[in-house]
């Protein structure tokens, strides 16, 4: 059951009560628009935060405060949910019953998360060069990383094109020339704009009671200059029209991407239906696309298909020779029109059922599952619990299915492919 206390304006937090677990986990997000103009900003704000506050200078310093607190950990937190970006700090560590002669934990940890997020070690008024240019290499190798990886950067650049007037053709990380525009001056000064305007939530997952989370967070905002600033509710797709582009590169295997789009959010009714299409569809080793492109017909090297909730769109991605796409392309579409038809099996029904209710019932199998699980719904808008989420898949009929199904509408196509001999 979660717990949710508004501890300023704009400020929520949310508890998750368990006490299954020696660990306790807590996150702390800034909520931004999803923006091209500072995706990259957000990205990098939470690793230059952890290479030293005003009380722990440096990465030596941080770690040994942290093995002081039981070997605690803090990670950077970011994720694209939907129009939203998030960006800041989530810990995790030991439960205070498990503590030598009932040491304190948690209260030190929230202080020493408050010393990274708002105390920095500042040079000059701003961010240390040092850090930031560091932290700057290390975006620029990860986004370097998505380029190398071509099924990944093939996928990217059909989502691009696909939503190009969508702010979920945003890359999560930003672009390559973004990052290397940022200076430690502006990235302080998108800083203070973070936590001047941003909404912020808080989640926790542990045994402490609710109430006492509450009241000793809320005073680690109290001295925060806020003009917070709303968001904007979560839409779904918007169309600015589809394209079908091939772009050559030096690849071995062609990657074919399919982009569809649906009316089906994961705010609506039908959602459970269509993940249990797209699990059908292209979402697993047993799914049509894998069983019939790859295994029967042996038309490409790996294919499969993912539903994006958050905005509507199904996407499908294929390694493929050179001079197969249209083949290719052919058989996906009829694979659809096989769903659209309800021409599946009760055992790929079934099949498709049981990954899915795999995933759901792991959900409460750790504080990080759980985190994850909970802080995504609360900003996606997605209302079903696990326990609810399963009792909708388990209740969703073919004909559920086979209807989300000819909700899809081919909307855009990209073919990464090598030169033309």
């Amino acid at each position: 059951m979660i717990q949710t206390f508004h501890l300023l304006p704009e400020i929520t937090l949310r508890c998750f009560s368990d006490n299954r677990f020696k660990q306790e986990t807590l996150s702390l997000q800034f909520i931004r628009p999803m923006r091209k103009e500072e995706a990259s900003l957000n990205a990098l704000l939470p690793a230059v935060l952890l290479r030293g506050c005003e009380t722990a200078a440096d990465l030596r310093a941080i770690t040994q405060r942290l093995d002081d607190l039981y070997g605690a950990s803090v990670g950077a937190q970011l994720r694209r949910v939907g129009d939203y970006q998030t960006t800041g700090l989530s810990c995790s560590f030991m439960q205070e019953a498990y503590a030598l002669d009932n040491d304190a934990v948690f209260a030190p940890m929230m202080a020493f998360l408050q010393e990274l997020m708002f105390r920095p070690l500042l040079v000059g008024g701003v961010f240390s060069e040092e850090f930031v240019e560091g932290e700057k290499r290390n975006l620029l190798s990860a986004i370097a990383a998505q380029r190398n990886d071509k099924r990944i950067y093939a996928n990217g650049q059909m989502v691009k094109r696909m939503c190009k007037g969508d702010s979920f053709g945003i890359p999560r990380l930003g672009e390559k020339e973004d990052v290397e525009a940022i200076t430690p001056a502006g990235l302080y000064a998108h800083y203070q704009k973070v936590l001047r305007e941003s909404p912020v939530h808080l989640f926790y997952v542990g045994a402490t009671a609710p109430e006492k989370i509450a009241k000793l967070l809320r005073p680690m905002f109290a001295g925060l200059e806020r003009n917070p600033v709303a968001l904007p509710a979560q839409t779904p797709f918007h169309d600015c029209g589809g394209c079908t582009e091939t772009e050559e590169m030096d690849v071995a295997q062609g990657k074919l991407c399919l982009g569809f789009v649906t009316p089906v959010t994961l705010r609506d009714k039908d959602f459970v239906a269509m993940q249990i299409f797209n699990t059908v569809f292209g979402g697993g080793m047993m799914s049509k696309l894998f069983m019939r492109i790859r295994e029967t017909l042996s038309l490409c090297y790996d294919i499969s298909s993912t539903y994006h909730g958050s905005k509507g769109i199904v996407t499908v991605s294929a390694g493929i020779d050179n001079h197969m796409d249209s083949a290719v392309q052919e058989e996906i579409l009829a694979q659809l029109q096989a769903c659209q038809a309800g021409d599946f099996t009760d055992d790929e029904l079934t099949a498709a059922k049981q990954a899915l209710l795999t995933q759901l019932q792991s959900t409460h199998d750790s504080p990080g599952a759980i985190e994850g699980y909970y802080a995504t719904a609360a900003l996606s808008g997605l209302t079903l619990s696990p326990a609810d989420y399963i009792r909708a898949v388990e209740d969703t009929t073919a004909a559920d299915v086979a209807n989300a199904a000819k909700t899809l509408r081919l909307h855009t196509v990209y073919f990464l492919r090598g030169p033309v001999l």
